[in-house]
């Protein structure tokens, strides 16, 4: 059955998400995402199909046709909270846990006591390594270990393909342009996103499922951008970006993967995982480098 209620707006960060209108924080980034369009409720999965219909762009910015881009999505009311945690969980995972500070037991020193217990005025003093004294131990300072949290396999892809169909409103599709560039040029894939309707100092994600390697460095200079494939998508580079730029190749990708019937098949067991890299748990953005030149 067929509905029209629409998700709420997401912005990275911001009270839109994670927090009630009363508390509100500073924004860290100006991306806002619409839902629009079809909704087919699914009951088994309690998910609704958001069916978005997006422009194909040519290489030189003209409308060649469109495509569809229809994939799973939290109800409206757990919406913010599967994306809440899958970011959380993302940015905790990163963590290397390599802090520490050494204890009074471990400060080099402090073995022979410093003056008499009485008769001196005073304060007791059994050690000059003591937390109290320059040069002392730390009382409660860090000390390493593991920062990971756990989190359900299928709802990590939930909450990747509820922030891809809620930013369709922020999202270009173009046609594979892997091969337009003959020879590197940060100049001609910048014009080439002004052709595409993307500001260059605006952040902007691209998803390609192939990247080659004129295509890489031609757009590795460019601060604001992030050129992702499969293996490297994840959802903080989703959420922190202005604008979307995928290909029909990537677009095939996403709803296959996330798309109404990505889960069928699978088992009901869902097998946690740590999800502090890739979606997909093989790689971060700085891995496009490598797949590109292998």
């Amino acid at each position: 059955m067929a509905t029209s209620t629409a998700l709420p707006l997401f912005s990275f960060l911001s009270s839109s998400i994670f927090l009630s209108s009363s508390h509100q924080t500073p924004k860290l980034s100006s991306l806002t995402f619409g839902a629009t369009s079809l909704k087919t409720s699914t009951k088994p999965l309690s998910v609704t199909s958001e069916l978005a219909t997006l422009p194909v762009l040519s290489f030189n910015g003209e409308k060649i046709g469109e495509t569809h881009l229809d994939l799973r999505s939290a109800p409206p009311d757990t919406a913010r909270a599967v994306v809440h945690r899958a970011i959380v969980t993302d940015l905790q995972n990163k963590r290397r846990g390599t802090a520490s500070t050494l204890t009074r037991s471990e400060v080099r020193g402090g073995g022979k006591k410093p003056y008499p217990q009485k008769k001196t005025g005073r304060a007791r003093r059994g050690s000059m390594r003591t937390p109290l004294m320059p040069g002392g131990g730390v009382a409660f300072g860090p000390k390493p270990r593991d920062w990971s949290i756990k989190i359900n396999r299928k709802e990590k892809r939930l909450a990747i393909s509820t922030a891809m169909s809620t930013a369709a409103i922020n999202t270009v599709v173009v046609e594979d342009f892997g091969d337009k560039f003959e020879t590197p040029k940060t100049k001609d894939f910048i014009a080439a996103m002004k052709r595409w309707g993307i500001d260059p100092k605006e952040k902007s994600m691209f998803l390609m499922t192939e990247v080659s390697d004129n295509l890489r460095l031609s757009s590795r200079n460019i601060g604001t951008l992030k050129m992702l494939t499969p293996r490297t998508l994840n959802l903080y580079d989703i959420l922190n970006s202005d604008k979307l730029v995928l290909t029909p190749a990537a677009v095939d990708y996403l709803n296959s993967r996330y798309g109404v019937n990505a889960y069928e098949g699978e088992g009901e067991d869902e097998e946690d995982y740590e999800g502090d890299e890739g979606e997909e748990g093989q790689g971060t953005e700085a891995d496009v480098n490598s797949d590109a030149t292998e």
